[in-house]
């Protein structure tokens, strides 16, 4: 299996030498390069184009457009914000400038790891103290827009699927999918939502999907 290639951007040193030494215990992860400010990690990213990338949000010169110009010269690099911020507002801006993650510095080292590989395959990932903030801010929206009626029967199996934090790979076997098959009913599915990422779907399946069935 091929190493997941990773470039790390803080701007403190010490900070950013743990964190490449934790990933770097997971054979499977790779870090190529390393960044201090944003301009500097959006050139590194855009020489190696790694799989993953890991921003600060804080670090000189803004992780947030630092995470835009990736998105836009780099789209097939992954982003994950690495913060201390729990800010709703900065969750949704770095969601927004193209994040698949968000997560805290409080993180343990395992979980920092697993978290790499599920964003490098396709998942997003929000700080679990976090997501039920983001819910409440859009539960008003996707109970009026966009209700869970307008979903088929297949695509609330995967709702349902999705509620219990299975991944694409996990709910196309579960479900005798394609695993790209569930990846065009995940688009679809966020877009009648309304939603951002599969982490938001995830969310409003957890509140939604038990009471309705």
């Amino acid at each position: 299996m091929e190493k997941i290639r990773i470039v790390v951007a803080d701007d403190h040193p010490l900070f950013r030498e743990g964190v490449v030494k934790t990933l770097q215990g997971d054979e499977l992860l790779d870090v190529v390069a390393e960044a201090g400010d944003a301009n500097e990690a959006v050139q590194q990213v855009q020489e190696h184009l790694p799989d993953v990338v890991l921003l600060d949000v804080s670090m000189p010169g803004s992780g947030i457009k630092a995470a835009r110009e990736i998105a836009r010269s780099c789209p097939v690099v992954k982003i994950i914000m690495l913060t201390v911020s729990e800010d709703e507002n900065t969750v949704h801006e770095a969601l927004g400038a193209g994040a698949s993650g968000y997560v805290l510095k409080g993180v343990s080292g395992d979980g920092l790891r697993q978290i790499v590989r599920n964003v490098a395959v396709g998942e997003s990932y929000i700080t679990p103290a976090l997501a039920a903030s983001l819910l409440q801010a859009s539960v008003g929206k996707q109970d009026s827009a966009a209700p869970l009626d307008t979903q088929t029967p297949r695509e609330r199996d995967i709702l349902s699927a999705l509620a219990e934090g299975a991944s694409n790979k996990e709910i196309a076997a579960k479900l005798f999918m394609g695993e790209r098959t569930v990846k065009h009913h995940m688009t679809n599915i966020l877009s009648k939502l309304q939603l951002k990422n599969r982490v938001e779907a995830a969310l409003f399946a957890q509140k939604n999907i038990d009471g309705a069935a």
